[in-house]
């Protein structure tokens, strides 16, 4: 069984920066493919970041440039460093676990088995 954890989230002014968490609690860290997501109030789940047990990322167009998930294998948890924020990137933030298949690992929400319960964050303009 996997559990996740986020912390990290809060309120920021536009421009300002947040680091999220997402700890692993479970068996075999290294065989699952981790991600961030978000959703908005009224809005679809959004896929932010994702990494590979390799290290290979990916990033939503929308956050490219601006954010950068990161993994510390040592202490089983996975970051999200969020710059340059902005009111539209104010959600609920979920991390997310899938069996890694080896390949590049893509924000696609249902083939993730496990869900964190979420961190909040609001950017005020």
């Amino acid at each position: 069984q996997v559990q996740l954890v986020e912390s990290g989230g809060g309120s920021v002014q536009a421009g300002g920066s947040l680091r999220l968490s997402c700890a692993f609690y479970g068996y075999n860290y290294w065989q699952y493919c981790m991600a961030w997501f978000r959703q908005a109030p009224g809005k679809e789940r959004e896929g932010v970041a994702s990494i590979e047990r390799d290290g290979t990322t990916v990033y939503a167009d929308s956050v490219k440039g601006r954010f950068t998930i990161s993994q510390d294998n040592a202490k089983i948890t996975v970051y999200l460093q969020m710059n340059s924020l902005k009111p539209e990137d104010s959600a609920m933030y979920y991390c997310a676990a899938q069996p890694s298949s080896g390949g590049v690992c893509y924000t696609i929400a249902y083939k993730y088995n496990y869900w964190g319960q979420g961190t909040q964050v609001t950017v005020s303009s």
